[in-house]
């Protein structure tokens, strides 16, 4: 088994303890040591394990360590990350054993999460830390980037391109041969029909822009 640490000790960081958990029940893979949180105070126990301090802490790390950044706004989850310079940190892919995958041409950056329920198709192209909640759908020839993250029931179809740093909120839907551009949030509920642009948040049916905001 490997060892194995989750960034933030927070409502996700809970889940993705489960999602080993899980991995887990299928094939004894991870030794789950406990959290890293700049919250939380080092020693207490979240879900029986405990927080080993803070995100810092893992710069002093000394032999190889699984970490899982579960941080699912993608402005604070590159934060994170740029503060970790320790070469022994690793970032493995962790999937649902339930999540069903396409065979033909589907490829997974370092650190994504695939929770219960996802669905990934064919010739698709998925970012490093890119965050899959549950039951989400992506099909066929579609590109996302760095740092997304999608929450619940999100539906993605075919031939869309979703630039870096997208966040998407529960139930959204993206139909075909659309871009959403880097650092966009798309809300809750949204049906997006048309290509939305850099750094907006978009709500609605349709969606439409209703603010701007800074580049990520």
């Amino acid at each position: 088994m490997e060892d194995i640490a989750i960034i933030c000790a927070g409502g996700f960081g809970r889940e993705v303890k489960m999602l080993i958990d899980q991995i887990n029940s299928v094939e004894q893979k991870y030794n789950l040591l406990g959290y890293y949180d700049d919250v939380i105070p080092a020693s207490t126990l979240v879900n029986g394990y405990p927080v080993l301090g803070e995100i810092e802490a893992l710069n002093n790390v000394s032999t190889k360590l699984n970490t899982v950044v579960a941080i699912a706004l993608p402005v604070l989850k590159r934060e994170v990350l740029d503060r970790i310079s320790n070469p022994l940190i690793v970032y493995p892919i962790l999937i649902h054993p339930n999540v069903q995958i396409g065979q033909d041409q589907v490829s997974l950056g370092e650190g994504c999460v695939l929770c219960a329920g996802n669905m990934i198709t064919v010739n698709i192209k998925i970012g490093k830390h890119v965050i899959f909640n549950l039951g989400c759908t992506v099909g066929h020839n579609t590109t996302i980037g760095d740092y997304c993250s999608f929450m619940p029931s999100v539906n993605i179809s075919g031939e869309v391109n979703i630039r870096d740093g997208v966040y998407v909120g529960t139930g959204a839907k993206i139909i075909n041969h659309l871009e959403i551009g880097e650092g966009t949030v798309i809300g809750a509920g949204a049906v997006v029909y048309k290509s939305l642009p850099a750094n907006c948040t978009a709500v609605g049916v349709p969606a439409r822009p209703v603010k701007f905001h800074d580049p990520i």
